[in-house]
C-alpha cells in the first residue's frame, strides 16, 4: 500500500508557473511508474505526464515544451513543474503511482486554476 500526498496547486494567471509535488509513502525506487493526472470539470480524467524508475518521460501532446515531470528518490516525491500555463490547464491534477503487476494508487488530487 502506497499513499500519496499531492501539494502546490492554486490559482495562476495565464503564462504563470507552478510547482506540484506528491510525496510517496513508500520509497519510489520500487515504484514502476509515476505520473501526474488531471481532470477538468465534466471531462474524463487524462493523462499529463509520466516517468519511469529509469528516468524515462512521456508528455501528452497539449504540454509538450512546457510542463516537466521529475523525481526524487532521496525525498520519494515527483514533481510536475508547469509553465506557460493556459485556462485549459484548469483541473484537478492527480498523483498516480503503478508498482507492477496491477498495482495502482492515487493521491487526493490539488486543484490547479488558470485564470485572469
Amino acid at each position: 500500500q502506497v499513499q500519496l500526498v499531492e501539494s502546490g496547486g492554486g490559482l495562476v494567471q495565464p503564462g504563470g508557473s507552478l510547482r506540484l509535488s506528491c510525496v510517496a509513502s513508500a520509497s519510489i525506487s520500487v515504484i514502476n511508474v509515476l505520473a501526474w493526472y488531471r481532470q477538468a470539470p465534466g471531462k474524463q480524467r487524462e493523462l499529463v505526464a509520466q516517468i519511469t524508475n529509469g528516468g524515462f518521460t512521456n508528455y501528452r501532446y497539449s504540454v509538450k515544451g512546457r510542463f516537466t515531470i521529475s523525481r526524487d528518490n532521496g525525498s520519494n516525491t515527483v514533481f510536475l513543474q508547469m509553465n506557460s500555463l493556459k485556462p485549459e490547464d484548469t483541473a484537478v491534477y492527480y498523483c498516480n503511482a503503478a508498482i507492477l503487476p496491477g498495482g495502482s494508487y492515487w493521491g487526493q488530487g490539488t486543484q490547479v486554476t488558470v485564470s485572469s
